[in-house]
């Protein structure tokens, strides 16, 4: 079993630990959960889901983040 896989982020190809979830996913990239809507392999996928989908070789994860302003 390989212990980091490719997984593709917003266009851009990134490692990450072979059992990785979403979640941890946001952790490395220093996002905050609330404040992102995840889309993996074209389904967004819900917050409380985040902890256990577990990333794929080859998954495509997009990611958009909440802007506030006034």
């Amino acid at each position: 079993m390989p212990e980091a896989i490719t997984v593709v982020v917003n266009g851009e190809e990134r490692r990450v630990g072979a059992q990785a979830s979403l979640l941890d996913l946001l952790a490395l990239l220093e996002l905050d959960p609330r404040g992102v809507v995840v889309e993996l392999n074209r389904e967004i996928v819900r917050r409380p889901q985040l902890g256990e989908k577990t990333l794929h070789d080859g998954d495509r994860v997009e990611l958009v983040h909440f802007v506030g302003g006034g």
